[in-house]
């Protein structure tokens, strides 16, 4: 039996027609959708591992998932990227498929996953599906005060999505930070894992924050009292997008 060779695939998809990532009994997903043409091209029986699992209408600039296959044939890794290019739906984008040494994990050997969230304050027909329409004013800087108190978070109960089957809520936060830009206002946090729910469930308690419903010290107490129904409503999917994933370099082969 010939051994077994480790493959990456870089993707993107806008998540509006898919329940997410993760393969479902019921529901439209992303990796059953890959993973039934990848085994269709490759004549084999494929399985997609993916770096996470993306919420319902939640999108993705940037995802990774990885596979076990003893040869590519017929395919070279750029003919394979352009066949599924071909033949996926167009919600659906590879950037790259490359080899990685075995031990690579798409989701395990991740060590910083960075989530946006776009908030559009004017109507824009354009970007109707890609945002979540907000048309009255928020207080931007205690927002920005509010998102700095997640850097020294560990425990983030009071986000995460009750009975999930997480057998821990501990996350380290990097950054965590909102910009105004025109008639967007974009929240932007970074950190080693996410929760489900995580980062819809922040986004719309700091929205509280800059509306007047929460004070920064409320902010405070609901992440002390590690209990989801005291923090914020869970803002719309639509606005959410998985911008950035990071991997140690030792996982890669040398580049020549």
């Amino acid at each position: 039996m010939a051994p077994l060779h480790r493959f990456f695939l870089q993707l993107a998809f806008d998540g509006t027609n898919y329940h997410g990532w993760q393969r479902q009994p019921k529901g439209n997903t992303v990796q059953e959708t890959l993973q039934r043409q990848l085994s269709f091209l490759l004549k084999q029986q494929i399985t997609l591992t993916g770096c996470g699992r993306t919420d319902t209408g939640v999108h993705a600039k940037d995802f990774y998932a990885h596979f076990d296959i003893d040869t590519l044939n017929p395919f070279t890794n750029k003919s394979l990227v352009e066949a599924l290019n071909h033949t996926l739906p167009s919600d659906i984008v590879i950037f790259n498929i490359f080899p990685v040494k075995n031990d690579a994990h798409a989701r395990f050997s991740a060590t910083w996953r960075t989530y946006r969230y776009y908030i559009s304050t004017r109507k824009d027909p354009f970007n109707r599906p890609y945002r979540w329409f907000r048309f009255h004013a928020a207080d931007v800087d205690r927002m920005n005060q509010a998102a700095s108190l997640l850097i020294n978070v560990q425990d983030f109960t009071s986000f995460a999505k009750l009975h999930s089957n997480q057998t821990n809520n501990l996350c380290k936060v990097t950054e965590a930070f909102w910009i105004k830009n025109q008639h967007e206002i974009i929240f932007t946090i970074t950190a080693n894992r996410f929760l489900r729910n995580m980062v819809r469930a922040i986004v719309g308690t700091l929205w509280d924050v800059g509306r007047g419903r929460f004070t920064i010290e409320d902010v405070q107490r609901l992440i002390e009292m590690k209990n989801r129904s005291q923090a914020g409503a869970s803002v719309p999917a639509s606005g959410l997008f998985l911008e950035k994933v990071e991997y140690p370099n030792e996982i890669f082969y040398p580049q020549d």
